[in-house]
């Protein structure tokens, strides 16, 4: 009797901003697609400050982009000290704060930080520069194979790279995975670039 072969799950590699809501959306997405299809996600920051930090953009965006290190930092620090099992747990304690909650102050980010059990004084690294290096590589990792026309989410799957999906709200159980299928087959496309229309809901993060 031969035992039935196993297939192992494809990885994927995520790059998130903690602040962004439609990454988060997305991120929630691919956790249900794990549920459904025989992936699994690897997770990783990029960094939407750094990311605009040339850019043109309105001094109010720009004033609020640079709160947006210090969770970045905060996960950065974490994973560099704990492993990388700790990014995901902690960016979904930042995550549910930050969006469900609607509450992105300081006692968020230490909040988030005790949850997973990490300890206090991590919340040092959020006004520390120590690790920006290390954000800028991560942040390159992601960034570079896809181009800077865009934002965050960013998926790689299979040497394929590509922004998105932006859906809300948070499609789950078939239709996750029917959407995976969709993203991967339009991604995988040579020479496919964009699919887009006008955004008609605010985020949506039940």
């Amino acid at each position: 009797m031969t035992s039935p072969t196993t297939t192992d799950p494809t990885p994927i590699d995520f790059w998130f901003d903690p602040i962004c809501p439609w990454a988060w959306i997305t991120s929630r997405w691919v956790l249900e697609v794990e549920k459904v299809r025989p992936i699994a996600a690897r997770w990783h920051i990029m960094s939407l400050a750094y990311l605009n930090s040339e850019k043109d953009i309105p001094e109010d965006y720009r004033t609020r982009l640079e709160a947006a290190w210090g969770p970045v930092r905060v996960i950065t620090a974490a994973q560099e000290r704990f492993g990388d099992d700790v990014v995901l747990p902690l960016y979904t304690a930042l995550g549910t704060r930050f969006h469900n909650e609607h509450r992105r102050e300081e006692s968020s980010v230490a909040e988030a930080i005790a949850e997973v059990g990490l300890p206090a004084e991590l919340i040092d690294a959020a006004t520390s520069t120590e690790y920006d290096e290390a954000i800028k590589k991560s942040h390159h990792e992601g960034m570079d194979p896809v181009g800077y026309e865009v934002g965050t989410p960013v998926i790689h799957v299979e040497g394929v790279a590509f922004f998105g999906p932006v859906v809300t709200p948070i499609p789950r159980g078939d239709a996750a995975g029917r959407l995976w299928d969709g993203v991967l087959l339009v991604a995988g496309t040579d020479g496919f670039y964009e699919l887009k229309r006008t955004r008609t809901r605010e985020p949506i993060f039940d």
